[in-house]
Parts: structure tokens; C-alpha cells; sequence
């Protein structure tokens, strides 16, 4: 029995949105009907690609974040561990949600259940809101037998996941707002501190230091471009995220990140944290190591080590070692190449990978708290050190003007 989702007037005319199951968009306008609301729009819930119509429509809500994702998969867990059917255990979390968006996905994917689906068919009718990676972790468990263990694990990573980016956001927003109001104290100064001085100079013959001359050229430049500089620095952002459509020019930027000193580090221990999570978990769950080194590959960000990634599955399925083909890849931390390494000749790859993943989790963060560490501070130092040469600037004519003063 599909789901489909609504949006219609109740008695009192409020316009109200939900999912209903039933055969047809017509009896679900029935039963809307029959409470005495006046059905508006009644479309098949989907959320499939490419698709125009109900379906594109409610695509556009139809994604989920990593903290939605580990919400659902917790609560899946503990219910299908509970003993209750995986039906059953999707109609609780639509109850307990309390999240209209959750809910409509929820309702979709249980009535894809009752029609027949396994529930990693039944996921992938919505591949924005369950990626692949998840997809193929629920469909191992589904195989084994062990739903529960694997929607466990599947939760606790992408708790960890959420958890990780949030606290990296989180760490930026202090550099971001100073650096911010540095600009803008700055500009301030230039545009109308600045001017007001020099009408004050200007009454006077005497010549002004070459600092000072400096400033005020800098001065008049930024008060009568600054529309031009801002409207410049608009389009060429605008031009930048345009030209990172082409996959080429995507690949190049992404392959000069990766190349990087400081930024370059962050996105390799980053990208090499997940692909080691996700490797690990698909590993536990029983899915071959070649099909989860390409599945592992679309939490890569990075282009340029995604490509490293797909290149380490063709060599492991040729017979290849999967820490000689990361080695050679040039992306990778020793210490994790040495970890995989060590599970593969142990024959522990699974909890070796886990173990890889979450001493990069701490490497991660280790290089997160450092550049901000350092990027507060050198933001500080830059904003005292414009200030001080503006205030120096206007200071030294007031000086000579005294030292005149005391002369004559």
C-alpha cells in the first residue's frame, strides 16, 4: 500500500500537511473528505532522481542530515531489538519523531515495507535521504540475520559522524566572527574616520609623511571602489562555483586542496577518518571488501582521493593489497596504512579499521583545535596591526604639527 502525501483545508479553513497509506490518491482524498477537509494536492510519495511531477516535488524534502539519519537508525535499532517487526518498529519512529519531515519518509519507506520490500529495497526508493553507503549496511544485515547488531553499529557511527562535524563547525565560528568584524572595523576606519582627518590636514600647508599619503590614497581607493571591489569579488565567486561544475576543473581544485600544507591535512585526516569508519562497518557487516571500498568511496570528499579510492578497489580486486594500493596513492597517513596493514595480516581487517578510524578521529580534531588555535590569535594580531598603522598614520602629522608648534 503506497503513502502518499497530502496538503488540504480542515474546518476551519488552516491548510494542513501529512502522509496518508491507502491504494489510490482517490481514496486518500476520500478519507479526507470524509473528515470534512478539502483535499488541495494528493501526491504519491517518492523521491527518485531525475523525476518531475509528485516526485520532484517532494524531493526537495526529502534529504536527510546525519543527525536525522542516526536519529532514525538508534530508534530502528532498539525496537527491531525489542522483538517487534521491522513494520512495526517504523510505525514507533514515525510516533516518536515528532519530525514532520522524518515522519513523511518514514510512513513512505513502511509502506514500501507492506508491500513487500525489504527494507533496504525499500530505503533506496529515497536515496537522497539514505545514501548507498547506507543502504548496503542495512541490506548486509538484512542477509545475516543480525538487523539489530548491524543498525547499531550503523547509529553509532553516524553519531560520531554528526557529533565530529559539529564540533568543527562549532570551532570556526569564533575565527569567523572576528575575522569578520575585523573587515568591518577596518573598512569603518577607511571610509569615515580617515576622511574626516584629512579635511583636518588639508587646512594645513605643511607636508604630510609618506605613511600618511599612503593612507589617504588607500582611503579615497576604498571609499570610491568599494561597490567595484565587492561587485568583483561577487562575480568571481559566482564564476569560481560555476566553473566547479565542470568535473575536470573540480578535480583540479580539489587535487590542489589535498596538496595543501595546514588545509591540505585537515581534508586528508578528514576524509581518511571516514572512509576508515565506513570501511570498517561495512567490513563487520559482511560486505565484500571490493564492493566496499567503492561504496566507502562516495564519503570521500576530496575528488582527487575518492579517485585514489576507486583506483585501491581495482588493484585489491586484481589481487592487490588494500594498504600497498593506499600507500601508493600518496594520500593516506602512514599510521593508517600501517593499521590496515596490520589487520590484513592479522586477518582482523574489520576491527583494525575501526581502531584506524577513530585514531583518526582524534588526529582530526588534534589539527581542527590547532589551526584554530592559531587562527584566532593571527586574526587579533592582523586587526591590531592594521589598526596601529592607521592610527600612526594619523598620529604623525598631529606630531609634527606640535613639534612646529613648539619651534615657532
Amino acid at each position: 500500500m503506497p503513502a502518499f502525501e497530502y496538503r488540504c483545508l480542515d474546518n476551519r479553513g488552516k491548510v494542513r500537511k501529512g502522509v496518508l497509506e491507502g491504494d489510490s490518491a482517490r481514496q486518500i482524498r476520500q478519507q479526507l473528505k470524509g473528515k470534512g477537509w478539502v483535499p488541495l494536492a494528493v501526491d504519491e510519495t517518492r523521491d527518485r532522481s531525475g523525476e518531475r511531477g509528485a516526485g520532484g516535488r517532494f524531493s526537495r524534502s526529502g534529504k536527510l542530515d546525519t543527525g536525522e539519519q542516526a536519529l532514525v537508525t538508534r530508534q530502528l535499532a532498539t525496537l527491531i531489538r525489542s522483538g517487534l517487526p521491522v513494520e512495526q518498529a517504523l510505525s514507533a519512529v514515525v510516533n516518536q519523531t515528532g519530525r514532520p519531515r522524518i515522519e513523511r519518509i518514514v510512513v513512505a519507506v513502511r509502506a514500501r515495507v507492506l508491500e513487500g520490500h525489504s527494507l533496504a529495497a525499500a530505503l533506496a526508493e529515497f536515496p537522497r535521504a539514505f545514501p548507498e553507503m547506507y543502504r548496503a549496511t542495512v541490506a548486509a544485515g538484512e542477509q545475516s540475520g543480525h538487523l539489530e547488531d548491524v543498525l547499531e553499529q550503523l547509529a553509532e557511527y553516524l553519531e560520531n559522524r554528526h557529533d565530529t562535524s559539529r564540533s568543527v563547525a562549532q570551532s570556526l565560528i569564533y575565527p569567523a566572527f572576528i575575522l569578520v568584524f575585523s573587515f568591518a572595523i577596518i573598512i569603518l576606519l577607511m571610509t569615515y574616520v580617515v576622511p574626516r582627518m584629512v579635511e583636518v590636514f588639508a587646512r594645513q600647508d605643511a607636508e604630510l609623511p609618506w605613511l600618511t599619503q599612503a593612507l589617504i590614497v588607500l582611503s579615497d581607493f576604498v571609499r570610491n571602489w568599494l561597490w567595484l571591489m565587492v561587485l568583483v569579488a561577487a562575480g568571481g565567486i559566482v564564476a569560481f562555483v560555476r566553473a566547479l561544475r565542470n568535473p575536470a576543473f573540480r578535480y583540479q581544485v580539489h587535487e590542489r586542496l589535498a596538496q595543501l600544507p595546514a588545509l591540505g591535512r585537515m581534508l586528508r585526516s578528514a576524509d581518511s577518518a571516514r572512509l576508515a569508519s565506513t570501511l570498517g562497518i561495512l567490513a563487520r557487516s559482511g560486505v565484500p571488501l571490493v564492493d566496499a571500498l567503492v561504496i566507502s568511496s562516495q564519503v570521500v570528499g576530496n575528488l582527487a582521493i575518492r579517485e585514489a579510492v576507486r583506483n585501491s578497489a581495482a588493484r585489491v580486486r586484481e589481487g592487490g593489497s588494500l594498504s600497498r594500493a593506499l600507500d601508493n596513492s600518496g594520500y593516506f597517513p602512514p599510521m593508517l596504512v600501517q593499521m590496515i596493514a596490520s589487520g590484513e595480516a592479522s586477518g582482523e581487517l574489520d576491527r583494525m579499521l575501526t581502531r584506524a578510524a577513530d585514531y583518526q578521529e582524534r588526529e582530526l580534531n588534534g589539527v581542527v583545535n590547532t589551526l584554530v588555535g592559531l587562527l584566532g590569535p593571527a586574526t587579533l594580531l592582523f586587526m591590531a596591526v592594521m589598526v596601529f598603522t592607521i592610527v600612526m598614520a594619523m598620529m604623525q602629522p598631529i606630531l609634527q604639527m606640535n613639534e612646529l608648534f613648539n619651534i615657532g
